[in-house]
């Protein structure tokens, strides 16, 4: 279970890793804009990579349900600075949450890591060969629709089955297309075109997607509001750390979180009683 990055390979067979999430956007889900300025964006950056997130995932443009596609210039007008400001500690790797070339190509020119399309490199024509060309290492997601369009009554004959096989042929083309396969890491897209039930189908099923090593990214989304009974955003936050221990424990091994230190904690408590030496 090795991932290959742009400046360091990841050996994931033993433990997972944070990735934590920096939106420089200012209609953000989660903290409705408060990282929009980069002083911020970067500051939240090195505080998450403190408390235990390796992985800084930077995103100029919100992919939340009905959010609306950002220009290409405005996006790297936000994300390029904090690539920069953070590009100065070395013990971080950086990666840009993107779908469009232009960006990508700008920030990897920057020195980001990783490339995190929520598209699977499908978003725009010219991905697919940036990628190739590149070193950086890839997250393939699976989305049904587009962002504006992806919760308008998702639907799968067999959510597990359909998204697995849609990983599968991504990753056979992206391989075709030049990309070593070591550099591919794949996503099941919670909320991302899915209900509450096909969500929950995909993580009872993570096995399922388990021929690369699996990112999960269900940080304070809707889902975990229902199934607490609570519309309200903090009322989020403990469900999701108790799903990152229950998703390592089911073999996800990069967890895309918005708070570092918890989930952290989670995932080596889980990673101590599934692999820890006897006592």
């Amino acid at each position: 279970m090795l991932w290959e990055t742009a400046r360091r390979t990841l050996d994931l067979s033993a433990k997972g890793v944070i990735m934590g999430i920096v939106n420089a956007t200012p209609d953000s889900f989660f903290d409705g804009g408060s990282y929009a300025d980069p002083t911020s964006a970067i500051a939240q950056g090195e505080r998450m990579a403190a408390e235990g997130a390796l992985i800084i995932d930077i995103g100029g443009e919100s992919t939340r349900p009905g959010a609306q596609p950002v220009p290409a210039q405005e996006e790297m007008r936000r994300v390029l600075p904090v690539i920069r400001g953070l590009r100065k500690n070395p013990d971080i790797l950086l990666s840009i949450d993107t779908s469009k070339a232009e960006v990508a190509r700008a920030a990897i020119a920057e020195g980001v890591d990783i490339l995190n399309d929520v598209t699977a490199l499908r978003g725009d024509p010219a991905m697919m060969a940036l990628a190739a060309e590149s070193n950086v290492g890839v997250v393939l997601t699976h989305m049904q629709g587009t962002p504006q369009t992806m919760q308008d009554n998702p639907h799968y004959e067999d959510v597990v089955a359909e998204v697995g096989n849609f990983l599968r042929q991504q990753t056979a083309e992206a391989v075709a297309s030049g990309i070593r396969l070591n550099r591919i890491i794949v996503d099941p897209g919670i909320g991302f075109g899915k209900t509450l039930a096909h969500n929950l189908r995909l993580l009872r099923s993570l096995e399922a997607f388990a021929e690369r090593p699996v990112l999960v990214g269900f940080s304070r989304k809707s889902f975990l509001g229902k199934l607490v009974g609570s519309t309200e955003l903090e009322d989020r936050f403990w469900p999701g750390v108790a799903l990152t221990a229950y998703c390592r424990n089911k073999g996800a091994l990069i967890f895309r979180v918005h708070e570092a230190r918890p989930h952290c904690d989670a995932m080596r408590m889980t990673e101590s009683l599934m692999e820890g030496p006897a006592l």
